[in-house]
């Protein structure tokens, strides 16, 4: 999974919540942060703290990837991210 900018993560958290079935609001209650902190990672807030992040990724589940792109190890099972990226710019008005 390639994560490239701070839009791309918010669309893969936003997916994920989405796939488990939460809204924004109970989310937030997980992090200990506010709703209005939810929508603004789902929307590519570049400034938000890491430990949030972090935070917000294992309470979704979403594992990182530390490997380099020179790694040639057995691939894991990861999103397309270029499809949830995609799908996300889809769903903007």
């Amino acid at each position: 999974m390639h994560i490239r900018t701070p839009a791309d993560l918010g669309a893969v958290i936003r997916d994920r919540r989405k796939q488990l079935g939460l809204d924004q609001a109970e989310l937030a209650a997980r992090i200990g942060v506010s709703r209005q902190w939810v929508i603004g990672i789902e929307h590519g807030r570049s400034r938000a703290e890491l430990g949030l992040v972090l935070r917000t990724l294992d309470v979704l589940g979403v594992p990182l990837d530390t490997r380099s792109k020179d790694d040639k190890s057995a691939p894991r099972k990861t999103p397309d991210i270029d499809a949830i990226v995609s799908a996300a710019r889809k769903d903007r008005p």
